[in-house]
C-alpha cells in the first residue's frame, strides 16, 4: 500500500516538474528575442472577402441574397453570409437610384452605407445619411431583409 502512494507521488511530482520545465523553456525562447518591429496590415486582397451582415441573422441575410439573386445578378450561394458578391449586387442596386457612385467592389464602406441608408428611408429609417451603420440603420436593414422573404 505504501509503495502505491510513493509511486503516485513520484509520478505526480515528475509530471509537475516536466510541465514547469516545458513552460519555462517556452517562456525563455519567447522572451529571448524582441518582437519584430514590422507592422502588420490587412492586404487589399483579403479585406473584400469579409462577411458584413450588419446585424442581420443568417435567415434575414439569406432573404436579401434571394432578392439580389432575383433582380441584381447575385450568383453566389444563398448561405446567409453577406460577403463580397452579395455586396457587389447590392451596390449595383444602390447605384440605380440611391446615390451610390463608388466602385462595384463589394467593400462595405461609408458610400455603400450612405446609399443603403437612402434605400432604408422606405423601411422606416429616419436617421442621418452619414455612412455609419449604427443601431437605427441596422434596425431598418432588418425590416428591409424581412420584407425580402417572398423572394426566397
Amino acid at each position: 500500500m505504501r509503495s502505491n502512494v510513493l509511486i503516485k507521488t513520484l509520478v505526480s511530482v515528475t509530471t509537475a516538474v516536466g510541465i514547469a520545465a516545458g513552460g519555462l523553456a517556452a517562456a525563455g525562447t519567447a522572451s529571448a528575442a524582441p518582437a519584430s518591429p514590422e507592422k502588420t496590415s490587412v492586404s487589399a486582397e483579403a479585406a473584400p472577402f469579409a462577411v458584413v451582415n450588419l446585424g442581420l441573422s443568417t435567415t434575414q441575410a439569406r432573404n436579401v441574397q434571394c432578392y439580389l439573386k432575383n433582380s441584381w445578378r447575385y450568383t453566389g450561394a444563398l448561405d446567409g453570409q453577406l460577403g463580397t458578391n452579395s455586396w457587389k449586387a447590392m451596390q449595383r442596386r444602390l447605384a440605380l437610384d440611391k446615390g451610390y457612385t463608388g466602385a462595384i467592389d463589394g467593400i462595405v464602406g461609408p458610400g455603400t452605407i450612405s446609399a443603403l441608408q437612402r434605400l432604408l428611408r422606405g423601411w422606416q429609417y429616419t436617421g442621418a445619411i452619414d455612412g455609419i451603420a449604427g443601431p437605427a440603420t441596422q434596425a431598418a436593414f432588418k425590416r428591409y431583409a424581412n420584407g425580402q422573404a417572398p423572394y426566397c
